[in-house]
């Protein structure tokens, strides 16, 4: 019976967006390919012609990120013309899924070595940019959905904001999770995982010197009282500082067999044990992660005793803090080296780096299993466990 294993992970270091970005010169395409080659690096003795398929994760999917961007990239990136790659877009999981479907492909027999990668230059296509056509937004719903959901759906922040009205949060919580993704980020050390990029040797921004009283003076950023007249009054307590920023970035897994890897005198890093991916309430937007992780535990036939790490991406504290209420997960096992809050949050290479992080820390502490959740817009959410190797 065929496995899926990760024989390595990397990332280049996140850069903040526009206007002073590290990126911001660089095509989209480019970063893609810069992280693909330095996978391939990586490998001892991998040519990338072996390469079956590179499925990559991008959520803007216009302009410079058009036109199936993960096969632009394998080009760009020097790979033969023979190898394929196709680009998967579930939001802010779309690396996410891009490794379950490389791991189904694997176990299938559909691929014996693939790469499953995401890169997002938000300073270059800007978030949304797929919903705007002719300098207008499109109606991307469409009348069926504004009939089942009157008023249609809702911005993420706006659901953020519910979210943290449903579960009792306070400006006070959010902030101190906010600093406390600071602080770990700040004292993590990410060895191992990156591949520098112009220069650029650490994520760009992760803000060590934050404060409670620097987070408190931030205004809320998505107040307005339209809102108000169609969900009640919301004591509005998101702001810059307790969300993800805009951001570039990329991240490549390179997944196989653990009898290839054996064959090929690699050391595989991490089995890939269990991949799931649910729906939930798309005007709440962010709570899939709930239902998706006790979906994956679950099928994995583990309790969340059993999981030694959690990666639960930092779209907004809201998101982590209502997860980490419903689940009862040891808040000390949750984003151990800080989060997309502190780290950044380069949408479609999100999944990957969240998996990328993930084997750091369970190689660091000894852990054995690790589960990484990914919110996203729509209301889905994927949830992926490994086990470290």
């Amino acid at each position: 019976m065929r496995d899926a294993v990760i024989v390595d992970a990397v990332r280049t270091p996140v850069a903040k967006g526009k206007p002073t970005g590290a990126y911001t010169a660089l095509h989209p395409i480019e970063l893609h390919a810069h992280v693909l080659r330095a996978l391939i690096g990586r490998m001892p003795g991998l040519d990338s012609a072996e390469i079956d398929d590179v499925i990559g994760g991008t959520v803007g999917q216009v302009g410079e990120q058009a036109g199936n961007s993960a096969r632009l990239a394998a080009l760009a990136a020097g790979f033969p013309e023979h190898v394929p790659g196709v680009t998967v877009d579930r939001q802010c999981g779309s690396s996410q899924q891009a490794i379950s479907f490389a791991a189904q492909g694997v176990i299938s027999g559909g691929y014996d070595i693939v790469i499953a990668s995401g890169a997002e230059s938000m300073s270059r296509v800007p978030i949304g940019s797929s919903a705007v056509v002719n300098g207008a937004r499109a109606d991307v719903g469409g009348p069926l959905i504004a009939r089942r959901y009157p008023g249609g759906l809702i911005p993420q922040g706006v659901a953020a904001e519910l979210i943290a009205r449903k579960w009792g949060l306070s400006r006070t919580q959010l902030d101190e999770f906010a600093l406390t993704s600071h602080q770990r980020a700040a004292a993590a050390s990410f060895d191992g995982q990156l591949t520098q990029v112009n220069e650029l040797a650490s994520d760009e921004n992760i803000r060590p010197d934050t404060s409670l009283e620097v987070l408190a003076g931030l205004r809320p950023a998505f107040a307005d009282p339209r809102w108000e007249q169609r969900f009640g009054a919301i004591d509005w307590k998101v702001t810059a500082g307790n969300s993800s920023p805009v951001n570039d970035g990329a991240a490549a897994v390179l997944i196989t067999t653990s009898e290839i890897a054996r064959r090929r005198g690699w050391r595989p890093r991490a089995r890939i044990h269990t991949a799931v991916a649910t729906g939930d309430d798309p005007i709440y937007m962010l709570t899939g992660v709930i239902p998706a992780t006790a979906k994956a535990l679950a099928r994995a036939g583990l309790t969340l005793a059993d999981i030694d790490a959690f990666e639960v991406n930092e779209a907004f504290s809201s998101v982590v803090l209502a997860w980490q209420a419903e689940t009862g997960a040891d808040p000390a096992k949750i984003n151990v080296d800080g989060g997309a809050i502190a780290i950044g949050h380069p949408l479609g290479a999100s999944g990957a780096r969240l998996a990328t992080t993930l084997l750091g820390v369970l190689e660091r502490t000894g852990g054995r299993y690790g589960l990484q959740t990914m919110c996203e817009a729509g209301g889905t959410a994927n949830a992926t466990i490994i086990e470290r190797l």
